[in-house]
């Protein structure tokens, strides 16, 4: 079953563990970097079997069909009716919610409006431009379409209990927060951090942590002595380093590496976005790719510790299953971050 849908945070920063005492715990119990194949290979089949069902989905709700059911509508004029008749709408408007290219967009206009469906006119704020907006007719045809929708989706509930009809409408969001999540990362470039990163992470940093007020003479990441050669710390066995690339400049980032005197347990830490790349479910994704390659070392347990001030970072963390913990795991340095959490791999 998916999980509850997690909105996307605007911003992730975790206070993390100094690395003076981090880079004496490369012990033999060390996981090491794991090759990761299998799980390369699942993934693959999960896509692929998704993909299926998203194609099944549109074919059997009848997309691809020239005429929208019984109605002399192609699927997209219908969405456009749909979406006219809840406020009218300029064509670059109109593109947006349906998201298709505003020259498809027109040809859908245009098609109401020689049906006598819809009727456009001078944008009453922008003379440049035209609002399109249902005529009696159009109305008239909506009604009947919503009509014959509602039919045919009462008959699709009529196969579910109450209980399937809500895990299917979680799914739903979960799948469509996921879809429009990947749309807007598009361009964003996540990989493993190298040398010629360094400088460019450790600026990152520094802005977010000025940007909130984690100053570097109080017990922050901001004030690791190793701040400015990341590469190598996270280098070690049982870590590594993620940042995102977005045309050209590291605008992010996050790692796992080893708990000191934890057997089995990793933290989550440094993770940062700037601004430009915020809102856009990166957070989630970076911690997600940070978890399963603790689960693929060997690690039975993530820790981390944060602060209040960073509201959304707390948030997301307690969506991924993170605890709250009474008292902070080892000594890790960052006394100004209140907040340790842990979350267990395995369940």
């Amino acid at each position: 079953m998916l999980q509850a849908q997690l909105k996307p945070a605007n911003l992730v920063v975790t206070c993390n563990q100094t690395h003076s005492t981090m880079a004496q715990t490369d012990a033999p119990s060390t996981p090491a970097k794991p090759v990761i194949h299998a799980k390369q290979t699942a993934e693959s089949g999960s896509s692929d079997q998704l993909r299926h069902l998203s194609r099944y989905l549109v074919r059997n709700l009848g997309m691809l069909n020239a005429a929208f059911g019984d109605l002399p509508l192609s699927p997209v004029q219908a969405h456009a009716l749909f979406e006219i008749g809840k406020q009218p709408q300029t064509i670059k408007e109109l593109a947006c919610k349906l998201s298709i290219d505003k020259s498809n967009a027109s040809r859908a206009i245009k098609h109401l409006i020689d049906k006598n469906l819809a009727q456009s006119q001078i944008h009453p704020r922008d003379s440049r431009c035209l609002v399109v907006q249902l005529t009696p007719a159009g109305k008239k045809l909506l009604l009947k379409l919503d009509a014959q929708q509602n039919q045919l989706f009462q008959e699709i509930l009529a196969q579910l209990t109450p209980a399937q009809t809500s895990q299917i409408e979680e799914a739903l969001m979960l799948y469509n927060q996921a879809v429009h999540n990947a749309k807007h990362q598009s361009g964003c470039h996540i990989r493993q951090a190298t040398a010629q990163d360094d400088a460019a992470i450790a600026k990152v940093i520094r802005d977010v942590s000025a940007e909130y007020g984690l100053t570097a003479d109080k017990g922050y990441s901001v004030a690791d002595p190793t701040l400015d050669c990341l590469s190598q710390i996270y280098s070690q066995a049982g870590a590594n380093y993620w940042v995102i690339e977005l045309e050209g400049r590291i605008l992010g980032g996050a790692g796992i590496a080893p708990l000191a005197n934890n057997d089995g347990v990793c933290e989550l830490q440094k993770m940062y976005f700037m601004p430009e790349i915020r809102g856009k479910g990166l957070a989630k994704r970076l911690a997600l790719l940070a978890l399963d390659f603790a689960r693929e070392t060997g690690y039975q347990s993530c820790y981390l510790e944060t602060t209040a001030v960073l509201n959304e970072a707390v948030k997301l963390y307690e969506k991924l299953g993170f605890v709250h913990l009474s008292a902070p795991l080892g000594n890790t340095g960052h006394d100004a971050c209140e907040m340790p959490m842990l979350l267990e791999l395995n369940q």
